[in-house]
C-alpha cells in the first residue's frame, strides 16, 4: 500500500531496535532508524545487480519530492544509466569545481606572485579582488566563466569612474586565467579579448615648470615660510631631479662628499621587488651647490640616519607628502608637481645640447637589456658630472634674473 503524508509523519521506530522499512511503490521506501531519523531509499537493478539509491532525509525531503526523485532515477535507468553511478560522478565534479573556483585559483595566483611584491602592494591587490571580483564570479568554476560575464563585472568598476582600477583588475584576472590554463583547469583566458571593449585611462602629463617659470619658482621657494629642512629638500630635488621617494629615503651613508657622489641603493629605486634583488645602485653626481646644501643639512640632521628625518619620528624618513604640501603652500597647486622637476630638467638639458643618453642615465630610466643595464650604471659619468654642474649653475642663474650659463665643452 502506498505511503501517505500522515503515515510518514507518524512512523515510529521498530520496538525491537531494527530498521523499520516502509514501502511506497516502484522501489521507494522510507527507512525509520532506531534513533527516529527517517531516510528515503530506492531499490533498483542495473546490469543485473540489485542496488540501493539514497533519495533524501524526511521531512526535509517530502513524500512528494521523494517520489519525483524516484521517477527521475527511473528515467535514467530507462536510458541505460545507473543513477547511483551518476550521483557519484556529480559529487566528484562538484568537489573538483569547488577547488577550481575563480577565487580559489586567484588566491593561488596571488600566493605565487606576491613574494615578489611589496607587502602593502600584495595586500592591495587581493583587497581589490575581494571588493570587485570575488562577490560576482569568485564562486564560479573558472572553466565556465565567459568573456561577457567578466566584462559585466569590469564595467561596473568602469562606470564608477575607476578606470585605472578596472584596467589593473582585468590584467590580474588574465593572470589568474593563465595560471588555470597552465595547470589544466581551463582552456582559455576570457579576460584577454576584453581590452578593446573597455575604456582606457586618459593619462595626463606631469605638471612641469617651463624654462620661463623657474625664476618665479625660486623666488617663491625663497619666500616659503616652512622649515629650513623642507626648503633644502625642495632645492635638492631641483638640483638632482631624482625621484621623490629616493630623496625622502636618502641616508647619510649614501653620500660620498670626497667623490661628490650619491649612491642610491636598489631597494630605494623605482623597481619591482624582483628587480631590486639584482639591480645595481644608481649613481648621482653632486654639483658643488648640491654639496653645499648637504653640508647645511648635516648641521640639521647629521646625527640622524636619514638626511631628511621625520619631524615627529626622527628614526624614520620625512614623508614625500611634505614636499607636495609645501608646493601647494608656495602657490603651485595644480601648476606643478615634484615629479615634474624631472621633466623640466630633461627638457632644458636636451634643448641645451647635452647627450640624450647621459640625460637618460641621470634620470635612471630603466634599461630593457639587463646586461647593458649593469654595464651602463656608471656610463657617461664624466658627461653627467659636467652636465649636473652646468644644471646647478643654470638653476642658480635663474634665481639671479636668468643669467646665461654657457654650455660646457664635451671635454669638460
Amino acid at each position: 500500500m502506498p505511503l501517505t503524508d500522515n503515515g510518514c509523519k507518524n512512523a515510529m521506530p521498530d520496538p525491537d531496535g531494527k530498521i523499520r522499512k516502509m514501502s511506497d511503490a516502484l522501489g521507494l521506501s522510507l527507512w525509520v532508524m532506531p534513533t527516529g531519523r527517517k531516510y528515503w531509499r530506492m531499490k533498483y537493478r542495473h546490469s543485473g545487480k540489485e542496488k540501493l539509491l539514497a533519495i533524501g532525509v524526511y521531512p526535509e525531503t517530502s513524500l512528494k519530492a521523494a517520489r519525483e526523485k524516484r521517477d527521475e532515477a527511473r528515467l535514467l535507468l530507462a536510458e541505460g544509466t545507473d543513477p547511483g553511478a551518476k550521483r557519484k560522478e556529480e559529487k566528484i565534479t562538484a568537489r573538483i569545481a569547488a577547488v577550481n573556483t575563480f577565487e580559489a585559483i586567484a588566491r593561488e595566483w596571488h600566493d605565487k606572485e606576491s613574494h615578489e611584491w611589496h607587502p602593502a602592494h600584495a595586500a592591495n591587490v587581493i583587497a581589490a579582488m575581494e571588493r570587485h571580483i570575488f562577490p560576482a564570479i569568485g564562486a564560479r568554476p573558472v572553466s565556465e566563466i565567459k568573456p561577457l560575464e567578466l566584462l559585466e563585472v569590469l564595467r561596473r568598476v568602469e562606470s564608477a569612474g575607476n578606470i585605472d582600477t578596472m584596467k589593473r583588475l582585468r590584467q590580474r584576472c588574465s593572470g589568474v586565467f593563465r595560471l588555470a590554463i597552465l595547470t589544466g583547469r581551463c582552456d582559455s583566458d576570457p579576460a584577454a579579448p576584453l581590452v578593446g571593449a573597455l575604456k582606457t585611462q586618459q593619462s595626463e602629463p606631469r605638471k612641469a615648470l617651463k624654462r620661463e617659470d623657474i625664476p618665479e619658482f625660486l623666488a617663491a621657494l625663497d619666500r616659503y615660510d616652512g622649515t629650513r629642512q623642507t626648503k633644502l629638500m625642495m632645492e635638492m630635488m631641483l638640483l638632482t631631479f631624482t625621484r621623490v621617494g629616493e630623496m625622502a629615503a636618502a641616508r647619510w651613508s649614501e653620500i660620498n662628499f670626497d667623490a661628490a657622489l650619491w649612491t642610491i641603493p636598489p631597494e630605494h629605486r623605482k623597481l619591482t621587488e624582483k628587480a631590486k634583488k639584482t639591480a645595481p645602485p644608481h649613481l648621482v653626481p653632486l654639483a658643488p651647490r648640491a654639496l653645499e646644501v648637504l653640508r647645511e643639512l648635516s648641521q640639521i640632521s647629521g646625527n640622524r640616519e636619514h638626511i631628511f628625518p621625520n619631524r615627529n619620528e626622527p628614526s624614520r624618513p620625512m614623508s614625500p607628502e611634505t614636499l607636495r604640501r609645501a608646493l601647494h603652500r608656495m602657490g603651485y597647486k595644480g601648476k606643478a608637481d615634484i615629479h615634474g622637476f624631472r621633466s623640466t630638467a630633461s627638457t632644458i638639458l636636451n634643448e641645451s645640447g647635452f647627450n640624450p643618453d647621459a640625460i637618460e642615465r641621470q634620470l635612471a630610466h630603466a634599461e630593457k637589456n639587463e646586461v647593458r643595464a649593469v654595464y651602463n650604471r656608471a656610463e657617461y659619468m664624466d658627461e653627467r658630472r659636467a652636465m649636473m654642474t652646468w644644471w646647478a649653475a643654470y638653476v642658480a642663474g635663474q634665481g639671479e634674473g636668468g643669467k646665461v650659463i654657457p654650455f660646457p665643452s664635451r671635454a669638460a
